[in-house]
């Protein structure tokens, strides 16, 4: 599936995207702030397309100018979030390079994957975290409608093999459709 936004492509990942994915990946203000070690290679980017990121939901985020991955958007819905949820509500999980920060592309994709999933999917909840410090990802859950809900403190991330507090945020159906109409 492929689903557009005014900038953006939001399509599924392919093992062509490594060299941008490896790009971006890189940066090591990217990734451990998102709960994963930067990429080490354009190889181990490939790997991670293979047996991470092409899965159902997830996609990579495009600019509509080139069509090029400049981060990630998926949504994992019930026993594939890393949240214990039902099977009719999902996770949003996002990144976005270093050199696109600041221009509101990653609420721009969100906003998108949102309505995917409640006016497609049909799902009646979705839940959303940050790591303690990410105020960026943070800015971008409140800027979507998405309100606090509670706090997990020492978290062991397999990931990053530290212990971490992550702030666990939610949006419901009924919620997003009432904003629809503001």
């Amino acid at each position: 599936m492929i689903l557009e936004t005014k900038r953006l492509i939001l399509r599924p990942w392919d093992e062509a995207d490594a060299e941008s994915l490896y790009e971006y990946a890189k940066d090591d203000r990217v990734g451990p702030a998102a709960g994963w070690p930067p990429h080490t290679s354009v190889e181990n980017s490939r790997e991670v397309i293979k047996t991470v990121l092409s899965v159902p939901e997830t996609y990579a985020v495009c600019l509509k100018d080139d069509n090029k991955a400049i981060g990630s958007i998926g949504l994992m819905i019930g026993k594939n979030s890393n949240l214990d949820i039902p099977e009719n509500e999902g996770e949003i999980g996002y990144w976005i390079g270093v050199p696109f920060w600041g221009r509101e592309l990653i609420p721009e994709a969100t906003s998108e994957l949102i309505r995917h999933a409640f006016a497609d999917l049909h799902l009646e909840t979705l839940w959303c975290g940050y790591f303690d410090g990410n105020e960026k990802s943070k800015r971008c859950q409140e800027k979507c409608g998405f309100t606090y809900h509670h706090t997990d403190k020492d978290v062991h991330w397999k990931l990053m093999n530290d212990l971490r507090t992550e702030h666990i945020t939610r949006l419901t159906k009924e919620k997003w459709e009432s904003s629809l109409h503001r």
